[in-house]
């Protein structure tokens, strides 16, 4: 199911008139300068779903700048010992589990796995995230929560570790930049103001995060720059 849901909207995305990065090295720097402001950002918001609402704003990626999930049905995920440890509860305590796809306009930016504590939330809180496609973070908002960062890492680096100091780039013959699936993973725990904690994240950000137009490489402008200069040198000496 979630297969399918990414391979429409990607289809969508292809017919609104994107035009993928070109494969250079200044389009590979800039992919990854532009990943590690999203990651910055999302590290230093408690709600990645408003932090989505402002990338997809800024980015122009759909006419409503406003972030949707999708409930994704038919899937579980038990927690682990380690994520009961982490929420402090015991055994017995049931815990939900919440698969969403969080898309602004026809661009699936993340895929969130999402496992609460029910008994933390209100009865109103529950009753949403059960049989609505609220984003979590909408849904709880009330909670005043804080997000704590449990790791946090690029899933694909556009450059070879240690490029800045020399490492060759390998050459490749395509003329688009080809961009895997997962791009960014966060893992991060939601708690209550007094420190409680009532919910465990795993959000996988996308390619789609870059489906906006490759911007404009300080070399390009530079070499435009020059030639402008260029032309207007030409036409004075035409015209002297």
């Amino acid at each position: 199911m979630l297969a399918l849901v990414f391979v429409a909207r990607s289809v969508a995305a292809e017919s609104s008139g994107f035009s993928p990065w070109q494969e250079s090295f200044t389009g590979r720097l800039e992919a990854l300068a532009v990943l590690e402001t999203l990651n910055a950002d999302l590290l230093s918001h408690d709600g990645a779903t408003l932090t989505l609402d402002r990338w997809c704003g800024g980015h122009h990626l759909a006419s409503s700048a406003h972030v949707v999930a999708e409930l994704i049905h038919g899937t579980d995920k038990a927690p682990t010992a380690e994520q009961r440890q982490l929420l402090g509860v015991m055994p017995s305590e049931p815990i939900r589990y919440r698969k969403v796809c969080l898309s602004c306009g026809d661009h699936v930016l993340s895929e969130a796995d999402n496992w609460c504590v029910p008994s933390r939330l209100t009865p109103d809180m529950t009753q949403q995230l059960d049989h609505t496609n609220i984003a979590f973070g909408r849904a709880v908002h009330a909670l005043n929560f804080r997000r704590r960062a449990l790791s946090a890492k690029l899933l694909w680096t556009p450059l070879p570790h240690n490029w800045d100091m020399g490492e060759p780039i390998p050459e490749r013959q395509e003329t688009t930049l080809a961009v895997p699936h997962a791009v960014l993973e966060h893992r991060a725990m939601l708690t209550l103001p007094n420190g409680i904690p009532f919910s465990q994240v795993v959000e996988t950000y996308t390619s789609e995060v870059l489906a906006f137009p490759q911007p404009q490489g300080a070399d390009q402008r530079c070499r435009r720059s020059v030639s402008a200069r260029r032309s207007k040198i030409v036409t004075g000496v035409l015209f002297r």
